[in-house]
């Protein structure tokens, strides 16, 4: 009697492709806790406290002007303080607090965790310049070809 071996599923992974696959699993970065932002964002208001040149009573008083609400400093220390993980910044608060401080850094970090990028005005120009630039030359060149198309199909009769 021959030996008959039992035939694999075409779906059931081979032993290597198990293998490998626990090897990526291993190797990629677990994302759990990766858009908890919220202790790399109190860091940074807390360096734009420092680095600004306004105390904060008067941070404090520009943000309830552009805010039109009441914003106090001890609502400013709630927001930068470790301690106080159950007062964080609104995100309708966070841009009023990066204008008057001049730090765009925690609205860069929002953005960053949601795969975008920021840019102040001026450098963003520079950017979409940049980009009809690049699809002007790219229109040029397709041009070009047809140009170049033409010409031949008007040389072969």
């Amino acid at each position: 009697m021959s030996k008959s071996h039992p035939k694999s599923d075409g779906a059931q992974l081979s032993l290597l492709d198990l293998i490998q696959r626990a090897q990526e699993l291993d190797s990629t970065p677990s994302t759990q806790g990766k858009y908890n932002v919220e202790r790399e964002l109190r860091l940074a208001m807390g360096e734009a406290l420092k680095q600004c040149p306004l105390s904060i009573h008067q941070i404090a008083g520009e943000m309830s002007h552009l805010l039109d609400e009441l914003v106090t400093p001890d609502m400013i220390y709630s927001w930068t303080s470790e301690s106080k993980v159950h007062h964080q910044v609104w995100g309708i608060r966070l841009p009023a607090f990066c204008r008057v401080t001049g730090y765009r850094r925690p609205m860069e970090i929002l953005a960053q965790a949601s795969g975008l990028y920021c840019l102040p005005g001026p450098e963003a120009l520079r950017s979409e310049i940049q980009q009809l630039r690049e699809e002007e030359q790219k229109a040029s060149r397709e041009r070009k070809k047809r140009e170049l198309f033409l010409r031949e199909l008007e040389g072969a009769r």
